[in-house]
């Protein structure tokens, strides 16, 4: 019998297992699901709008990898805000080496029918010949994708916040290998319930979230090499966002649905309400609905390091204060907390228990223009405070770096010219990708995986549900919610539209 022959899973169901093991070594055979090196991971892609077209154009050359599908609410179009003029086309010009792909697109050219193009003809390329390759097919909806394709093995998914989740938990209840942009999901008891679902399947998760930051083991091993004793603070601040927040109505003009735009696919599990461009594309991140603000969509490749470096585990208490917005009743100026949107600014505050590795932390979060006073040791070397950063704040010390960690150096000057920076002891990550084949192929979990990254995910959506509460919140991990606020216990789950649930 040969084995080329046979459909692996058929295969694997049959019990012959047995036969495999003989041949192929145990290190590959780690979980439920694995791909032997021997085969390419299968994948269905979701989410062809800006950053996911940026994403789809990495993986689809990965020589271990296989898109075998693509799936979006919306077909075409090309009204996607884009980092400069005409980035999207550029790089998709760059991609597939044709110098007219795009031409007449206003701004970003995305949409499921634009991924399909990258994939089919990057592949048809490569294989020299269109009609011996097998046919990656679109989708509108990735609940039809998951029931017709049935040999996937992974779902990679790069769509709004707001559907994170919901694709996540359906793709592992299917058997499939998740890998996903940041965030797990923007409603904090679907990512506690996400991590349960890793952990009882076994299957391969990754998180997008700079996990292949090789700063964090330099930092990591400062600190350890007592740099600047036990650390005690951490501020790290973002100068985004750069989209719109701080609306404090929903938009009440009545706008057409795009044509090939499928508006109740792309609300997916959200309350149902009429289009509206104020919504979609990248400007989905400043509604509590659909993103999760500043703090969600930079935090993350931030917070990771902090975490990994420190080795922090859940917070204890979490307070916020935001811009504020004010309305006239009975005559009288009245302070509101947003309902709707995140704020323009927010400062975030979160306490952690010490521990016998490490003392109790206190890190601190500033977006929207906000950051520390200007630090002591900075003024003394005639610097200015920069406008995104990380500090390290320790009872000997400070380390300043870059807001992931990147070009990190103690302060003042004089100390950091005097420092003998330790030996490289601690080991550098691989690419994030990397992490996630290596994951499907059982070798080893990814470092980013949905268990290990939950105190982090849970962290940034407590702090999201901070902004939305005008008190200090206590945290109680554990059971997994606020002991001094039913108003933050009822932002921690979301109902789910029907056909949406999980």
């Amino acid at each position: 019998m040969h084995i080329s022959k046979l459909n692996r899973r058929g295969f694997v169901a049959s019990g012959a297992l047995a036969t495999v093991a003989s041949v192929v070594p145990r290190s590959v055979l780690g979980g439920p699901g694995f791909v032997p090196p021997s085969e390419k991971i299968r994948i269905g892609y979701v989410g062809c709008g800006t950053q996911g077209l940026r994403q789809l154009m990495q993986a689809v050359p990965r020589q271990e990898i296989k898109i075998v599908a693509v799936c979006d609410p919306n077909r075409k179009s090309d009204d996607y805000p884009e980092w400069g003029p005409k980035e999207i086309v550029s790089k998709v010009r760059t991609f597939l080496e044709d110098p007219r792909w795009g031409e007449g697109a206003r701004g970003g050219l995305c949409g499921r029918e634009v991924g399909l193009e990258i994939v089919s003809r990057y592949y048809a390329k490569v294989a020299g010949n269109a009609s011996e390759q097998p046919q990656c097919r679109a989708y509108s909806d990735f609940r039809q994708m998951l029931a017709d394709e049935k040999d996937l093995d992974a779902i990679y998914i790069m769509t709004p916040d707001h559907l994170h989740g919901v694709i996540a938990a359906r793709a592992l209840k299917a058997g499939k290998h998740v890998i996903t942009h940041k965030p797990i999901s923007n409603v904090l008891g679907e990512v506690r319930t996400l991590r349960d679902l890793a952990q009882q399947t076994g299957l391969a998760t990754q998180l997008f979230c700079a996990a292949d930051n090789p700063d964090a083991a330099t930092i990591a091993e400062w600190i350890q090499a007592g740099a600047i004793g036990q650390v005690r603070e951490v501020h790290n601040w973002s100068t985004r966002p750069f989209w719109p927040q701080g609306m404090t109505e929903y938009p009440t003009e009545k706008v057409p649905v795009p044509d090939g735009f499928e508006w109740d696919l792309w609300l997916g599990p959200a309350q149902e309400r009429p289009y509206h461009p104020a919504y979609t594309h990248a400007v989905f991140r400043g509604w509590y609905d659909f993103g999760t603000g500043a703090l969600g969509d930079m935090g993350h490749y931030s917070f990771y390091q902090i975490f990994k470096i420190l080795g922090l585990g859940s917070p204890i208490s979490v307070e916020a204060s935001r811009s504020q917005f004010w309305r006239i009743e009975n005559y009288t100026w009245k302070k509101q907390i947003n309902r709707v949107s995140y704020p323009r600014a927010s400062l975030i505050h979160w306490e952690f228990p010490g521990s016998d590795q490490q003392p109790a932390v206190k890190l601190h979060w500033y977006d929207g223009g906000l950051r520390p006073e200007l630090l002591s040791e900075l003024e003394a070397d005639g610097l200015e405070m920069p406008e995104e950063g990380m500090l390290f704040v320790g009872d000997q010390g400070k380390i300043l770096a870059g807001f992931t960690g990147s070009n990190p150096r103690i302060i003042p000057q004089k100390r950091m010219k005097d420092f003998q920076p330790p030996p490289k002891t601690l080991p550098r990550p691989a690419g994030e990708l990397d992490q996630f084949i290596r994951a499907c192929r059982g070798e080893r979990k990814s470092d980013a995986n949905f268990v290990s990254v939950y105190p982090m995910a849970e962290t940034i959506l407590l702090g999201t549900i901070a902004v939305r509460v005008d008190q200090k919140l206590k945290w109680d991990p554990a059971r997994g919610e606020f002991t001094n606020s039913a108003e933050a216990n009822a932002l921690i789950r979301r109902e789910n539209r029907s056909g949406w649930e999980f």
